[in-house]
């Protein structure tokens, strides 16, 4: 069974997946603990680019995480180590803004006079009043905006309910970590500048991605659970055949938007961190932003830069020093 493809894709492209306000929900019963080994670390998405004052470690986020993916493997505190820049789609400022929640609402709120319910067939808005009367959702609140926000907000509440946290997240992580040790933080673009691609997305767009986070609702956890187990493998090729290619194909103008501009507009920046002389940058963005012929990594390598896996895992490769 596919993983529905254009919410996974939003997973792994965009941090603001992971700070969208969820309407309050009754949480399930929390199952019995069951006894288990403690698990490897993840294999980590990491690539190192060489420059000729510097060098940049592309690390491939996952927006939601649990406190079980952590402890990271070696290669990535290493990186962390060896970098006092840290680079992510959004600057810390941006991520803990107390007004971001209220910029999304604003966004996601209908101006043309219409409902949710006029967007959609009669068999969705029938799946939808069903889950919203099983999971306790406000319809009557909800139905004031766009779909990609009600979808959206159905999806972050049932990765939640499966222990996804996005406080757990990588972005998170290495944030919290990096601006207590007084390193340079800094993010590739805005908030507002998220929300706007979210927002601008075309109506069969907006009702695809509603439809999509209803069947993942009603088929449980097993979708998100392959696509986290990917991310955990460091597999790459699976995350890029399930995710990027389907995507590319089948929203190819979306696509373009959120994945192929945004890392165009991204290489000149990171090209300038590799020749400044300032040390060694961090950079942590959604996992397909690196992926595909229209990732960030083959984007430096086109360039001439040298570009390597850093993987103990995968194959013989020299974990960065730290300093």
């Amino acid at each position: 069974m596919p993983i529905p493809r254009l919410l996974r894709c939003l997973l792994l492209c965009l941090t603001l997946f992971a700070a969208a306000p969820v309407p309050a929900r009754t949480p399930p019963a929390p199952a019995p603990a069951a006894p288990s080994a403690t698990p490897a670390p993840p294999t980590p998405l990491l690539w190192k680019v060489s420059g000729p004052r510097g060098a940049l470690y592309l690390l491939g986020s996952f927006h939601l995480l649990k406190q079980d993916d952590y402890p990271l493997a070696h290669e990535v505190d290493a990186a962390y180590a060896a970098s006092p820049r840290l680079l992510f789609e959004l600057s810390p400022q941006d991520v803990e803004s107390p007004q971001l929640g209220a910029q999304m609402l604003q966004a996601a709120q209908r101006q043309d006079g219409k409902r949710l319910q006029d967007d959609l067939d009669a068999a969705t808005w029938q799946r939808l009043r069903r889950y919203a009367a099983g999971h306790g959702l406000p319809l009557e609140q909800m139905g004031g905006f766009e779909p990609w926000f009600v979808g959206l907000s159905i999806s972050i509440a049932e990765m939640k309910a499966q222990g996804l946290q996005a406080d757990a997240g990588l972005d998170r992580h290495f944030m919290d970590m990096a601006v207590q040790a007084g390193k340079t933080v800094e993010g590739l673009e805005t908030a507002q500048a998220q929300i706007a691609m979210l927002d601008g997305m075309e109506p069969v767009e907006q009702k695809q991605m509603l439809i999509e986070a209803l069947d993942d609702a009603e088929q449980g956890a097993a979708q998100t659970q392959r696509l986290h187990d990917a991310w955990r493998r460091g597999d790459e090729r699976m995350l890029w055949q399930d995710m990027g290619v389907e995507m590319k194909r089948d929203y190819p103008r979306l696509y373009q938007r959120i994945n192929v501009d945004r890392n165009q507009a991204w290489v000149p920046r990171l090209e300038q961190r590799l020749r400044d002389g300032q040390g060694d940058t961090l950079v942590v963005v959604g996992a397909l932003h690196l992926l595909g012929p229209d990732g960030v990594v083959e984007a430096l390598r086109a360039r001439g830069y040298k570009v390597e896996r850093i993987c103990a895992g995968c194959r013989t490769s020299p974990a960065p020093r730290s300093r």
